[in-house]
């Protein structure tokens, strides 16, 4: 039988990476327990409220935020407050799959338009690796803005 997993980064601001991997994703910010969002609704501004409900001080409101894949399938990721900053490379990182099937230039160029993407929304490119055929069909290395690597595959 398998396992549901959650994935879990530590974060200096909860909110703010879990904003990135929102849009870098296509995820969407669950809403509080309890609270059905009508649609448009902002589900941080719902979580706003719930917080003030439930008389959570503002200075803990930033401690943890969650996104969620609106289809199902792909796992949550959860973002806690930690003091520390990160110091090393990851030993676990997601690869993001922005060019499934695709090969030679065509997924070169794909890779490289979802970089500059990224980028905008706050990702650093840290390196690309060509393809090698037959083991690897090329991918690149970026960072999101807390400095967690992940690649672009």
């Amino acid at each position: 039988m398998s396992r549901e997993i959650q994935v879990t980064f530590d974060a200096h601001d909860p909110a703010a990476l879990s904003t990135f991997w929102r849009d870098a994703l296509g995820y969407v910010h669950p809403a509080p327990p309890g609270v059905t969002l009508p649609p448009g609704a902002d589900p941080l501004a719902a979580w706003d409220d719930f917080l003030d409900k439930v008389g959570t001080p503002k200075e803990e409101r930033n401690n943890q935020s969650a996104v969620e894949d609106p289809d199902g399938t792909g796992p949550r990721l959860f973002f806690q407050k930690v003091p520390e900053d990160k110091v090393a490379k990851n030993r676990l990182h997601l690869d993001v799959r922005a060019a499934p099937g695709l090969r030679g230039d065509e997924r070169m160029a794909a890779l490289e338009a979802e970089c500059e993407r990224l980028v905008e929304l706050g990702a650093k490119r840290l390196r690309r690796d060509e393809p090698a055929p037959p083991l690897s069909s090329g991918f690149i290395v970026m960072a999101d803005p807390e400095g967690n690597e992940f690649c672009l595959d």
